[in-house]
C-alpha cells in the first residue's frame, strides 16, 4: 500500500494520502483537539461527462444529460428497502451529496461513530440498485426539482449567461438536465455509468477531524470492493475562444431586472491553473468588489444593489469565467460600465494599496479554513480531483507570493471585453 505524507513546516500542518490496492485514494487529514469528522466519497463525475468508453463499452458512448444527477439520487436506494439517511441518524452523523460539472461526493459528518458512519458511506455508494419502478419514481421527483430551478430568476440567468458564454462546451447543460432529456434514462444506462465512472479508480475519500488513520483504513480495507482499471475516458467538444451570444435576455416575474455578467478565457490545468483563479479573484475585487471606485459609485447611483456579487466559476481544462451578478434598474449600463473600469485599470494600472489587503484578506482566510474540519476535507478532495499536480499547501504559498505586477499583466486574458456575454431577466414588457 502506497502512502505520501504532504506537509507544511510553516503550518506545522500534514494530512496522509493513501493509494488502496483496491483503486482507490484515501486522503487522510487527523485534526487532533477537534471533536468532528469530515467525510466526503467522490467521483470524477458531472454534468459534464455524457461522452465517454471505457474498455467495456468499446466505441465512444453519448448518455442522456443528467443522468450523472439522477444516479446520485438513486445511489440512496437499496434492494432491502434501507434508508441510508435513517442509517446514519442511529449513528448521529448528518449525510448529504451534490453533482457538479465535473464531481459527484457522497458526504457525512458527525461528533461520534464515525467508524459506523464510514462503513454506511462506502457500504451505499458501492451499492447500486436500479429497477424499472424505482428509476421511474425519481423521474417525476428531478422533473419538479428542474422546474423549480427554471422558476428562479437567478438561477435563469446564470444558465442563460453559460449559454451564451460557450458554443460547444457540455458547460451548457444544466447539471440536472431537461425535463425532456431524463425521460431518456433507464437502470440500463444508470448501470453503465456506476461501472464506468464509479469505478475506484476515478475516486478518492477525503475524511478530516478526530480520526484514527489506521482505523480509516482497516475499514476501508473491509468495505472496498477491489475494481479493475476499465481506462475510463470523456471526450469534450472543442470550444471556439469567442462566445456563443454577447446578449441574452428572458422573461420571469422580477421586481429588479436581474443580470449576471461573464468574461470567458482560456481554460488551465495545475499549478497555473490554481494561481490563476486566485488571481481571476482579485481582480474582480478591484473592479467591482465592496470597496472598489466603481461598486460605490453605481450604488449611489442606484444602478445596483448591495447584493452584488462577484465570483470565477472554473474547472481544471474545462472552462474558466469570470461572473458578476445581481440586480438594475439598468443593466446593459451597468455592464458598459464594467467594461469600461476594466479598460481604466489595464491602461492605469489596480490600486496596490487595496491589492495588498485583499491579499493579506484572502492569505487569513486561507490560513483560517486549517481550523475548520469540513474546510480541510472538502480541499483534499477538491485539490487531489481538479489541481493535477498541486498540493492543498501549495495554494497558500501561491497568495503570499503574488504580486500586483503579475494581477496587472493578466487583465487583457481574464477581462477580454470581446469575450463578454451579459444575461438579462426582466418582466416583459
Amino acid at each position: 500500500m502506497n502512502k505520501e505524507i504532504i506537509s507544511s513546516k510553516e503550518l506545522d500542518e500534514s494530512y496522509t494520502i493513501v493509494h488502496h490496492p483496491s483503486g482507490l485514494d484515501i486522503m487522510m487529514w487527523k485534526k487532533d483537539g477537534f471533536s468532528t469528522v469530515e467525510a466526503l466519497f467522490g467521483t470524477k463525475y458531472g454534468s459534464m461527462n455524457n461522452y465517454f468508453r471505457t474498455d467495456d463499452t468499446g466505441d465512444f458512448i453519448r448518455v442522456p444529460d443528467g443522468i450523472a444527477h439522477y444516479l446520485e439520487h438513486k445511489l440512496f436506494e437499496s434492494d432491502d428497502n434501507s434508508n441510508v439517511f435513517e442509517q446514519y441518524a442511529r449513528t448521529g452523523a448528518a449525510a448529504n451529496a451534490f453533482t457538479s460539472t465535473d464531481i459527484t461526493a457522497y458526504v457525512f459528518s458527525c461528533t461520534d461513530n464515525y467508524e459506523k458512519a464510514l462503513e454506511i458511506l462506502l457500504g451505499f455508494v458501492q451499492s447500486p440498485y436500479f429497477t424499472e419502478e424505482n428509476v421511474e419514481k425519481e423521474r417525476g421527483i428531478i422533473a419538479q426539482e428542474i422546474k423549480m430551478g427554471d422558476d428562479s430568476p437567478t438561477r435563469k440567468c446564470f444558465k442563460e449567461l453559460l449559454r451564451g458564454l460557450y458554443v460547444n462546451n457540455p458547460i451548457r447543460i444544466d447539471v440536472a438536465g431537461t425535463v425532456e432529456s431524463i425521460q431518456q434514462i433507464t437502470p440500463e444506462l444508470l448501470y453503465k455509468c456506476y461501472n464506468s465512472f464509479y469505478n475506484l479508480h476515478n475516486m478518492t475519500l477525503s475524511i478530516a477531524g478526530n480520526i484514527d488513520e489506521d482505523k480509516v483504513i482497516e475499514i476501508c480495507d473491509k468495505m472496498l470492493k477491489p475494481s479493475s482499471d476499465v481506462h475510463l475516458e470523456s471526450r469534450f467538444p472543442d470550444e471556439p475562444d469567442e462566445v456563443c451570444q454577447k446578449r441574452i435576455c428572458t422573461n420571469a416575474a422580477v421586481g429588479l431586472p436581474v443580470f449576471a455578467i461573464g468574461f470567458k478565457s482560456e481554460p488551465l490545468s495545475g499549478k497555473e491553473y490554481v494561481k490563476r483563479s486566485f488571481i481571476a479573484a482579485m481582480l474582480l475585487e478591484q473592479i467591482l468588489g465592496q470597496t472598489s471606485p466603481l461598486y460605490n459609485e453605481l450604488l449611489e447611483q442606484g444602478l445596483i444593489s448591495s447584493g452584488t456579487s462577484t465570483f470565477v466559476y472554473t474547472s481544471a481544462d474545462r472552462y474558466f469565467c469570470c461572473i458578476i451578478e445581481g440586480e438594475s434598474k439598468d443593466p446593459d449600463l451597468v455592464n458598459q460600465r464594467i467594461c469600461q473600469e476594466i479598460k481604466r485599470l489595464e491602461k492605469e494600472g489596480i490600486d496596490t494599496k487595496r491589492f495588498e489587503i485583499d491579499k493579506r484578506v484572502r492569505y487569513g482566510e486561507k490560513i483560517s479554513s486549517i481550523n475548520d474540519v469540513k474546510a480541510c476535507a472538502d480541499a483534499m478532495l477538491y485539490y487531489h480531483m481538479d489541481c493535477d499536480d498541486v498540493t492543498l499547501f501549495e495554494d497558500v504559498d501561491m497568495i503570499a507570493s503574488l504580486t500586483a505586477e503579475e494581477c496587472q499583466q493578466a487583465i487583457p486574458q481574464l477581462f477580454d471585453v470581446e469575450k463578454n456575454t451579459i444575461s438579462i431577466v426582466k418582466n416583459k414588457q
